[in-house]
C-alpha cells in the first residue's frame, strides 16, 4: 500500500456483485479494512462470499464478508454494532445496494414499489442513521451513496428506479448540507449504463394485464433490456472497473470532495455533468439566501 494512504474501515452495502463486489477487492488491495456485506451469504450468495474471502487470504488482505439486509432494521443494527465492537470505528459507508426496476411504471404494484423503494431508498437510510451516531462520536466519517444517471435524468419505463434513485440523491445531498460543520462527508456517485448485475435481475411489473393494455409499447421495456445488453455483451464493453475506481479516489481524497461524481462509458455523455452544473447554481444561491452558505 502506499504509505500516503491512510487506511480507512469501510463498510460496504450490496457487495455481492457488480460495483460493491469490484470496490470491496480494489479497496481491500490498497491496504483499506473493508467489511463487504450481503444478503444469504450462506446459502445463494456462497459462491461469492468464498471468492472474496479467497482474493482476501491470497494477498493477505482485510477484506471480511458479513450478512446484513438494508431491508431490515434489526439486520442492520445488529451488523454494524459487531462491526464496530470488531474494529472499534467506521470511517465510510458505501451505499451501493440496489435494485433497478424496468417496464411499464403503471403497471407495477404498491407493493412492488415499494420494494424498489425499501432497497434502494430506505436500506441507505438506514444504514447511513445507525452509522451516523458512531461517525458522530469519532469526529469523521464519509457517507458515499451509489445513485445513477437516473437519479438526476428520466428515462421511460423506468419511473420506479428514477423515482427511488432521485429520492436517495436528495437525502444525501440534505446530509451533506447538515453533516458539514461535524466533520462527516456526504458524497453522490452517478454512474452511467455499466454491466453491474442489475439488468440481469431486473423485476418485472406483475399485472400483465397492465402491460398487455399498452399494446405495443408495453414491449418497449424489454427491447431497451435487450439493446443494453448488446452493449453489455459487445467486443469492447463498458468497464465497470471506472467506477470502482472512481469510488476509490473519493473516498482516498483530501481536502474538499464533491458532492456529485458521474462515470459515463467512454465516448458517453447524456448530459448529466450539465445538469449537476446548472442545478447547483440555482442550489447553492438557495442556501446562500437562507444564510446557509457555510454548508455549500
Amino acid at each position: 500500500m502506499n504509505q500516503s494512504i491512510h487506511p480507512k474501515t469501510i463498510v460496504i452495502t450490496g457487495s455481492s456483485s457488480g460495483f460493491g463486489a469490484l470496490t470491496a477487492r480494489a479497496l481491500a488491495a490498497r491496504g483499506h479494512r473493508v467489511v463487504a456485506t450481503m444478503r444469504d451469504s450462506a446459502t445463494r450468495n456462497l459462491a461469492v462470499k468464498s471468492s472474496l474471502e479467497a482474493f482476501a487470504e491470497q494477498g493477505r488482505h482485510q477484506l471480511q464478508v458479513m450478512d446484513m439486509d438494508v431491508t431490515s432494521e434489526s439486520s442492520v443494527q445488529t451488523a454494524i454494532a459487531a462491526i464496530v465492537k470488531s474494529t472499534g470505528r467506521i470511517d465510510v459507508l458505501l451505499n451501493n445496494a440496489g435494485v433497478m426496476n424496468v417496464g411499464v411504471t403503471e403497471a407495477y404494484s404498491g407493493t412492488e414499489l415499494q420494494a424498489q423503494f425499501d432497497i434502494n431508498t430506505f436500506g441507505p437510510a438506514r444504514t447511513m442513521r445507525v452509522v451516523l451516531p458512531i461517525m458522530r462520536a469519532q469526529g469523521s466519517g464519509l457517507l458515499v451513496s451509489v445513485s445513477s444517471l437516473a437519479g438526476r435524468t428520466i428515462f421511460p419505463f423506468f419511473g420506479a428506479y428514477c423515482a427511488s434513485k432521485f429520492a436517495l440523491e436528495a437525502l444525501a445531498e440534505a446530509y451533506r448540507y447538515e453533516l458539514s460543520g461535524l466533520g462527516i462527508d456526504s458524497v453522490i456517485v452517478e454512474p452511467g449504463p455499466f454491466p453491474s448485475g442489475l439488468l440481469t435481475k431486473s423485476p418485472s411489473p406483475g399485472n400483465r394485464a397492465v402491460v398487455d393494455a399498452y399494446g405495443d409499447l408495453g414491449k418497449v421495456p424489454e427491447a431497451m433490456k435487450a439493446g443494453f445488453q448488446t452493449m453489455y455483451d459487445s467486443a469492447e464493453p463498458p468497464r465497470p472497473e471506472d467506477v470502482s475506481d472512481a469510488i476509490v479516489r473519493l473516498i482516498e481524497q483530501t481536502g474538499k470532495r464533491p458532492l456529485r461524481t458521474v462515470v459515463m462509458p467512454k465516448g458517453m455523455d447524456f448530459g448529466v455533468e450539465k445538469l449537476n452544473a446548472g442545478v447547483a447554481e440555482v442550489q447553492n444561491a438557495l442556501l446562500k439566501s437562507m444564510q446557509f452558505e457555510a454548508m455549500i
